[in-house]
């Protein structure tokens, strides 16, 4: 999973235990099911938020959807680290 995704469920985690919603509730309000709340929230589960389910909570909760990303970019992927060759002598 990508940093960003890793990100944005947390954040969603975050205000949904703060309002006091249940995954239950919060499937509700995304129109999907309970266990797909649980699978998000499971980090050895590859399910996750899609735009849509950002824009439905960005309207529950009365905020912008931009809130729910990072202020800056994130890595992505591994690293690649070059390594110099050595010269053959």
């Amino acid at each position: 999973m990508e940093r960003i995704e890793q990100y944005v469920i947390n954040f969603i985690t975050t205000i949904r235990i703060d309002r006091k919603l249940s995954q239950k509730e919060l499937a509700q309000i995304l129109g999907v099911s309970n266990s797909f709340i649980g699978n998000v929230e499971n980090p050895h589960n590859a399910a996750k938020y899609n735009l849509k389910h950002i824009n439905l909570l960005a309207g529950y909760f009365g905020i912008s959807p931009q809130i729910f990303f990072p202020v800056n970019v994130m890595p992505t992927g591994k690293l690649t680290v070059i390594k110099k060759q050595k010269s053959k002598k």
